[in-house]
């Protein structure tokens, strides 16, 4: 989408313009030899949103934004933990069957697709990035899976509304909304001059550590995941 469309306040050069000066600042204290996977343990720790204050934020965005929403923590190599906005989909949720707190009748539905908008909780620092994210239910051979895909961002105009509520709601909150478009970047081409290594990165994941990586999570930006679910899942039918 271009920047007619978005709608944020300030503009998006002002806006790129201070969060790379905020990511100047933020990245030698966390990484003093600018190195992914190697964090100076004491300058983060406590320097960004604690799980339980990405909780509360999640169910006041539940209400502000009247949609259910969903607290995931991160990964054990993540820095930071999720809240997941279920703009486009009917309860039980696809995320809560997924990850095993919800049953779903496999008999009334052969493939079920939903959107949401994940909002990642940095734990270095102040910071959250909101993607795009779709889920899909489908089965093959008897069996079902859910497959969870990732975007690059926001792309479809009609989250715009609940996505330009979301940023005002991290501003009030003295947390830091991120582009996405400086996120899926290497720290290179997001700040001139500055030369990160990659550590074990690409032995791992193939490619050059974003932005994102540094600061949120480990996987590329728009990793896809796919989750078989066990029968127990299924909710016998009442049919």
């Amino acid at each position: 989408m271009g920047c007619s469309d978005c709608g944020l306040q300030g503009g998006c050069d002002a806006r790129k313009h201070d969060q790379r000066t905020l990511f100047a600042e933020i990245l030698p204290r966390i990484y003093p030899d600018l190195t992914w996977g190697r964090p100076d343990d004491q300058a983060r720790f406590g320097a960004g949103v604690r799980p339980s204050e990405a909780s509360r934020l999640g169910r006041a965005l539940s209400e502000l934004l009247r949609a259910p929403t969903f607290f995931r923590p991160g990964g054990e190599s993540d820095l930071c933990h999720f809240v997941y906005v279920l703009c486009f989909g009917r309860e039980p949720a696809l995320l809560d069957v997924r990850d095993g707190h919800a049953r779903l009748d496999g008999s009334e539905v052969e493939r079920v697709t939903e959107r949401y908008l994940r909002v990642a909780f940095s734990t270095v620092a102040r910071l959250a990035a909101v993607q795009e994210v779709e889920f899909e239910l489908s089965a093959e051979d008897g069996l079902w899976s859910v497959r969870e895909t990732p975007r690059a961002g926001v792309y479809d105009g009609t989250l715009l509304k609940r996505l330009r509520q979301l940023t005002a709601f991290l501003q009030a909150s003295d947390v830091t909304y991120c582009d996405f478009g400086l996120l899926d970047k290497p720290i290179a081409r997001v700040l001139a001059g500055w030369e990160a290594r990659a550590g074990d990165y690409i032995d791992r994941w193939g490619e050059e550590p974003r932005l994102a990586n540094f600061l949120f999570f480990e996987q590329p930006t728009s990793t896809a995941s796919l989750t078989f679910l066990s029968p127990s899942t299924l909710a016998p039918s009442t049919s």
